[in-house]
């Protein structure tokens, strides 16, 4: 890998910091979003901060909201279910290493992969434990493994039809019985699985740090077809890191190579690919005929045709995104890393409304200038990839994908803090 590339486009590394890093602190409502005055007084009706929890370290993982509660993990080492009105802790669930998946909710029971190779299966009312399996012998004494300082999730479990599916980072996806985690079937990868796979017809797709995208079978997890990614001159292996998305036909997925790739589910051959001149494009989410692509160091989000890849607009963010979007009746809203999340109106890419954290706010000017563009001594302020993670924890980065539901957002945040916000 060129390092020197790899700093000039600013790619990260996620990093569990210190448990002193992240301050808890009780703000009032106005330091970390408008006021009910500002919302009515502005043309388009901004998101209103309704609670803040603070957890105790970075939190990469995305909420997940099911019967007014929200799941998440952080890299506290905690599992965390909290009323979705109030943020208050309706049970929590330590663990012996930092987590940075996301939690898959099925009928009663809500699934946790965590970073000690362990995956758990819990009430989601109460957090009683279901059952518990090893799922990745290393991890148990080691930690999930990182593939470099740009790794930055954990593989999330997937469950349709009463079986669950989950990659490791030792390169090998599994599918077991949810009701009792019974392993059915294993298939070995090349390399690292980091990725919460999806399913198209009868197949399991997934992405891998080989520069390949697997389909298996359902069934029995025989390879069905793979897909090989073109490689970059800095990035030959053209690592197939960014989170899938599928309409059911194609299959949608960034790679480290700067292009953005539709899959067709059934063969495996390229429908349509995006060439991005700047960096990754790791962000993929569809909503009906529609995929909307976030990028790295482009710092655009696209909406582009599902079926043909003809692009309808591109919107500056000015910030890096790699979590996911979702999509509401008018908006798509997703955050970015710097701490700014952003509801674009899905029809036209117009900026509806922005949200800034706690610590873009209290930060913002350590690094960028007013109009969030980076300060022109950035490169004498951030020396390292232990400095870039850093900063991003600071100012409140978003690299999970938020949940909506009805009214109500939320967002996780890597200076440690969850927002429920009031749409």
């Amino acid at each position: 890998m060129n390092l020197s590339k790899v700093f000039i486009q600013h790619l990260h590394v996620v990093h569990k910091p210190p448990g002193n890093v992240v301050t808890v602190l009780l703000m009032i409502q106005a330091l970390m979003g408008v006021s009910p005055a500002q919302a009515q007084r502005s043309g388009n009706p901004q998101p209103v901060v309704a609670w803040t929890f603070a957890t105790r370290a970075a939190v990469v993982s995305s909420p997940v909201v099911d019967g007014g509660l929200v799941y998440f993990g952080s890299e506290d080492s905690t599992w965390y279910a909290l009323e979705l009105a109030t943020g208050k802790v309706k049970w929590k669930l330590p663990t012996r290493a930092a987590i940075r998946s996301t939690p898959f909710v099925y009928g009663s029971q809500v699934f946790l992969a965590g970073g000690n190779g362990v995956l758990t299966c819990v009430n989601k009312i109460n957090g009683a434990v279901v059952w518990r399996i090893v799922f990745d012998q290393t991890a148990v004494f080691m930690g999930e493994r990182s593939y470099d300082f740009a790794d930055y999730y954990h593989s999330s479990p997937l469950v349709a039809d009463g079986i669950l599916y989950l990659g490791t980072g030792n390169g090998v996806m599994s599918a077991y019985l949810a009701t009792t985690g019974v392993l059915l079937w294993r298939y070995q990868a090349g390399d690292i699985i980091h990725c919460r796979p999806v399913i198209a017809g009868d197949k399991i797709v997934l992405g891998c740090f080989d520069g390949y995208v697997y389909a298996l079978n359902k069934r029995d997890g025989q390879l069905a077809w793979r897909f090989k990614t073109i490689g970059h001159q800095y990035f030959p292996k053209g690592e197939a890191q960014g989170m899938l998305a599928t309409d059911g036909q194609r299959v949608f997925v960034g790679a480290r190579d700067y292009n953005f790739y539709a899959i067709d589910a059934a063969s495996g051959t390229v429908s349509w690919n995006l060439k991005f001149s700047n960096g990754w494009a790791m962000s993929a989410t569809v909503a009906d005929t529609v995929v909307y692509i976030g990028t790295s160091d482009d710092r655009v989000m696209v909406a582009a045709d599902a079926r043909s890849g003809r692009e309808y607009w591109r919107t500056n963010v000015n910030f890096n995104t790699f979590g996911g979007a979702v999509s509401g009746a008018q908006n798509i809203c997703f955050g970015t890393i710097w701490g700014k999340a952003y509801a674009l109106d899905r029809r036209t890419g117009a900026v509806r409304w922005t949200f800034e954290t706690q610590g873009y706010r209290e930060h913002h000017l350590q690094y960028f200038d007013e109009d969030d563009r980076f300060r022109t001594d950035i490169g004498s302020i951030l020396r390292s990839p232990f400095a870039w993670v850093m900063a991003e924890h600071q100012m409140g980065g978003v690299f999970s994908t938020p949940a909506l539901s009805g009214d109500m957002m939320v967002v996780t945040t890597t200076d440690g803090n969850v927002y429920g916000l009031k749409l």
